[in-house]
């Protein structure tokens, strides 16, 4: 699937965890331009700079959680298609997650379909 000219921004603060996402987008699509954060902050101030096409966000974050950033993302953009990519967190943040505009939730570990199919939905990759 080719998403050539798309910014995707990775957000989480398990180095390892990015990268594993970066590995997934990469194996179903090419073309991708990829953007990193390691917190809540620096999701919030990458986005307003690269404008990113799609947003994948863990919740539990230092400095500010993904639901603080995702609200200040949507605040910025209401367009921002933001993805929770999330192994822990409670019912409460999931529901709150998606009541702030996230367009999706993706439980660690993910499989590398589930990746496909968001990139498929959102960006419309052949």
């Amino acid at each position: 699937m080719d998403i050539t000219g798309k910014k995707i921004l990775i957000c989480d603060d398990s180095v390892l965890a990015r990268k594993q996402l970066m590995d997934a987008v990469k194996e179903v699509s090419t073309g991708a331009t990829f953007i990193e954060g390691k917190n809540g902050a620096e999701a919030v101030n990458l986005y307003k700079s690269e404008k990113p096409d799609l947003v994948f966000m863990d919740i539990v974050m230092p400095e500010k959680d993904g639901n603080t950033a995702l609200s200040e993302i949507r605040e910025f953009d209401n367009d921002a298609i933001i993805i929770i990519v999330s192994s822990v967190g409670t019912q409460d943040q999931l529901k709150k997650a998606i009541q702030l505009g996230a367009k999706d939730f993706i439980q660690k570990p993910f499989e590398n379909n589930q990746i496909k199919e968001i990139i498929e939905l959102r960006l419309g990759g052949k």
